[in-house]
């Protein structure tokens, strides 16, 4: 149900009210230019990019008034809701994987922050999706590189990397699935001769 919910209504959820996002000291929303996620120079940004929001509902709400609202809905809704289902699975697939630590600010660094994602083969659609499925490793790394670059590095990273490097080359309905159900929650490692600020998923309490 969690994954159900996350796939149909976890980005528009995250856009609005922040849900999944990372803690803010007050309430913080995508739509909103004066939110604690923006700076003051990117402010601008949001009114434009809300002006543009507002424009497209307008559009919509024009063409529920010449076509139907059910047209609108078969034309627009279901292909933006199978875009926004795309989005949230492929980032979560990327970002969730039992081999994944999680750390804590004793133990955290950017590196190590940045090699907690994992590559995923998406068949065909690997391509279709410019490669953001299996180069994801090196998108951390390199966030500003160009996505024609993605393969390219990756294959060089990868022998740098060793064991560092993770990829899951599972059927993407088999990981979900799994880590759905594995992938429930974290934990710190047990052990005293474990670093307290590492922690890995955990599905029993």
């Amino acid at each position: 149900m969690t994954l159900f919910v996350s796939l149909t209504m976890g980005w528009p959820l995250y856009l609005a009210f922040n849900v999944s996002g990372r803690p803010y000291p007050r309430f913080a929303c995508h739509f909103d230019p004066n939110s604690p996620i923006y700076s003051d120079r990117e402010r601008a940004q949001i009114f434009i990019s809300d002006a543009g929001v507002l424009a497209m509902f307008y559009g919509l709400y024009r063409l529920t008034v010449a076509y139907s609202l059910g047209w609108v809905i078969r034309v627009y809704g279901v292909p933006l809701l199978i875009v926004n289902g795309w989005l949230v699975l492929i980032t979560y697939l990327q970002h969730t994987h039992p081999a994944l630590p999680h750390y804590d600010s004793s133990e955290w660094d950017w590196l190590r922050g940045a090699l907690a994602t994992v590559d995923r083969d998406y068949g065909i659609l690997n391509k279709v999706f410019h490669n953001i499925t299996d180069t994801h490793v090196a998108h951390h790394l390199f966030s500003t590189m160009p996505h024609y670059h993605a393969m390219e590095a990756t294959k060089a990273i990868k022998p740098i990397l060793g064991e560092y490097y993770h990829f899951d080359g599972m059927p993407v309905y088999k990981a979900m699935w799994r880590e759905a159900k594995e992938c429930v929650f974290v934990e710190a490692e047990k052990g005293d001769d474990k670093p307290k600020g590492v922690f890995w998923y955990g599905n029993k309490f």
